[in-house]
């Protein structure tokens, strides 16, 4: 997939995931756009460190902690973003998961 698709299919997860958690607050669309760029581009830099020092916490856990992992990325998209805001750490563990999951979903689809 080309990268416009994948940040467009993003935008539009993270899109959907705000307007379904009342805990999830963003401007519109257009900052959906800038949290995908901005958190893949965490995601990409930070991402494999974070997945490298927790790869016990991963085995054990089957894959599951991965999304502890995004929700700590997702938070710091949150702290640099000013037009998105989330108001808990549980907030942001469940988004993460439903984010994931909205994306994977789109990505099969198409």
């Amino acid at each position: 997939m080309s990268i416009i698709l994948n940040i467009s299919l993003l935008s539009l997860a993270i899109f959907i995931v705000a307007k379904i958690m009342p805990s999830i607050h963003i401007k519109n669309f257009w900052t959906a756009i800038v949290v995908a760029l901005v958190y893949s581009v965490i995601n990409f830099l930070a991402g494999w460190l974070l997945f490298f020092l927790t790869l016990p916490f991963i085995i054990i856990t089957f894959g599951l902690f991965k999304f502890v992992i995004n929700a700590i990325l997702l938070l710091i998209t949150d702290k640099l973003i000013e037009d998105f805001e989330i108001d808990s750490f549980g907030s942001t563990l469940i988004a993460a998961f439903l984010i994931t999951i909205i994306d994977s979903v789109l990505r099969w689809i198409i």
